[in-house]
């Protein structure tokens, strides 16, 4: 009987693991398809897009990967060695250089909030560091402004949601 009880258990942990797996399938898939559309609706850069549909998948396989080792009883005891050294390693590689995760965050939030568009004329409020020029480039980490002189400026986005950024022209 005890066998019996193990096998189903065995079984119930499988379908849940081909759920959570068909879930995660149609939420990667969903996501593709609203952002790009919401990336053509915008007209967005096809890299741009793909880059950021990249990052949501991740995102969203990480979420996933949690319940299925609470299912399958994936000890995280054993497991915290591993996650201490890695987020060891991950930490002082962050600490060094914090700011490309907060450029990869800033470029998401950019993504579905950025009035501006690839041909626009823009100047960035920065005191005597202002740029102003024409959007040339937006992608994961920074945005490319080509100035009058036909000087290619980058232009960190964490940078970019701090500032006030005016529109000289739109390409519309």
């Amino acid at each position: 009987m005890e066998e019996w009880l193990d096998t189903l258990d065995q079984m119930g942990n499988i379908l849940f693991t081909v759920v959570l797996g068909l879930l995660y399938i149609i939420t990667r898939k969903l996501i593709s398809r609203n952002v790009k559309r919401y990336g053509r609706k915008r007209d967005f850069s096809l890299s741009r897009v793909k880059y950021t549909i990249k990052y949501l998948h991740f995102i969203f396989f990480a979420i996933y990967l949690i319940p299925a080792g609470f299912v399958w009883d994936i000890s995280f005891k054993g497991l915290s060695v591993y996650f201490v050294t890695f987020f060891t390693v991950a930490g002082i590689a962050l600490f060094a250089a914090w700011s490309i995760l907060s450029n990869i965050t800033a470029s998401i939030i950019l993504f579905f909030y950025f009035p501006y568009r690839i041909g626009s004329r823009v100047r960035i409020m920065d005191g005597d560091n202002s740029v102003e020029g024409l959007i040339y480039d937006l992608n994961f980490f920074s945005i490319l402004i080509k100035n009058e002189e036909g000087q290619l400026i980058t232009y960190p986005n964490n940078l970019a949601l701090q500032k006030a950024i005016v529109i000289l022209s739109d390409p519309k």
